[in-house]
């Protein structure tokens, strides 16, 4: 087992699985989640794998770490680890211009098209407007007809010139891998990821999601009940920025494999790649209290965010869909992590993640979450679960 550097003993990492399973029970108790999975993880050992609530409020099915979740954008990483796996194989380059691999795909600005690289999507560098279509994709809208249609729209900024977070775009990497392995997208992540890793549930899209032995409804809320409705298909559509479907027993061993656990399928170098900021995103550092209050700098790389979190490098990336949430999370130093997901509209689980580091950096406390008012109203309850 590799050894965790840094100045922090490893049992820092028990310490603060303890304290997350703890937190987990007032929020199990508090019916404030339909259904939420935890893992957290040191080095290459998973020292907390929990499921609390419901996979399905309708019949009671608990969630459990075989639980499958969309991960929404969590996807966006294997996306980004294919493309350099791609890369290490001399199939593209970081630089390959896409409009030599795909010779129909067009921007208004023709000199833009030319130049926009296989490194520019998956940095969220293509000079469009924030999110572009995906209004006309939660309409469900085809992929193809949405990709055609980027000619159409008038940039913001020169290609590579600036950050502006795309799904549509973004998603031009399957077209990119079909057209140089000729092979399907889904195919590829499924062969050199999810196989190696032994990401046994993990799948891409809704009919193989449902199709699942166990998998997480969406819920929405109705005055005390959590309701489960059905999964909508539309960001399916673009597999790579939101396709993937996992229980958090095989995040768990991506997120080992994400922190240099498994060289013999992500090798270091590769990781490197991946890990390391690109472009600056400011506007990060203050869209919620626990940014606010620890993020002194925001970059995003390769299909990942990465922070300053109070003096140290936190690697992160957040996903949202329809009644889906996660996130993951590591210090690569200390190869200290976590992934959360759960099948609700609420970002009160979002809030364990800044308190678990703060534990495991011995950074002064902060209820990002607001655990101890739900703890505080469990026991004046008498401590009753629900």
């Amino acid at each position: 087992m590799p050894v965790v550097s840094g100045t922090i003993s490893p049992k820092a990492g028990l310490s603060v699985a303890a304290d997350v399973n703890l937190w987990l029970d007032s929020i199990e108790s508090s019916g404030q989640v339909a259904g939420l999975a935890v893992a957290v993880v040191q080095g290459d050992q998973v020292l907390l794998q929990r499921g609390v609530g419901f996979a399905d409020a309708n019949n009671g099915t608990p969630v459990t770490p075989d639980t499958v979740f969309r991960l929404a954008s969590l996807s966006k990483s294997f996306a980004t680890t294919l493309a350099g796996m791609l890369v290490d194989d001399g199939y593209i380059a970081w630089d390959s211009r896409i409009g030599g691999i795909l010779p129909t795909f067009a921007l208004k600005d023709a000199s833009a098209a030319e130049k926009l690289s296989v490194r520019d999507i998956l940095s969220h560098r293509v000079g469009l407007p924030h999110n572009s279509y995906d209004h006309l994709l939660e309409q469900d809208e085809p992929y193809p007809l949405l990709v055609d249609r980027l000619r159409e729209i008038d940039p913001i900024c020169g290609v590579g010139d600036c950050y502006s977070y795309q799904n549509v775009a973004f998603s031009l990497l399957g077209d990119v891998t079909y057209a140089v392995t000729g092979d399907f997208f889904y195919h590829q992540v499924e062969k050199r990821i999810f196989h190696p890793l032994g990401m046994t549930t993990a799948t891409y899209g809704r009919d193989a999601l449902e199709s699942s032995r166990e998998w997480a409804r969406p819920h929405s809320r109705s005055g005390r009940r959590w309701l489960p409705f059905q999964p909508r298909e539309n960001y399916y559509h673009v597999a790579p920025a939101a396709g993937v479907n996992a229980s958090i027993k095989d995040m768990s061993q991506y997120l080992i494999a994400q922190m240099g656990g498994r060289p013999d399928v992500l090798p270091a170098n590769l990781l490197d790649t991946l890990h390391r900021p690109v472009v600056a995103t400011p506007t990060e550092m203050t869209s919620a209290p626990w940014r606010r209050g620890r993020l002194r700098d925001a970059h995003y790389a390769l299909g990942w965010r990465v922070f300053d979190y109070a003096g140290e490098t936190l690697v992160f990336h957040a996903g949202a869909v329809q009644g889906y949430r996660g996130v993951i999370a590591f210090l690569p130093q200390r190869r200290f992590g976590l992934v959360m997901l759960w099948n609700c509209e609420t970002s009160l689980p979002t809030g364990l993640l800044p308190m678990a580091m703060d534990r495991y950096l011995g950074l002064p406390q902060v209820d990002w979450a607001g655990v101890e008012l739900l703890e505080r109203s469990r026991m004046a309850a008498g401590g009753a679960a629900r």
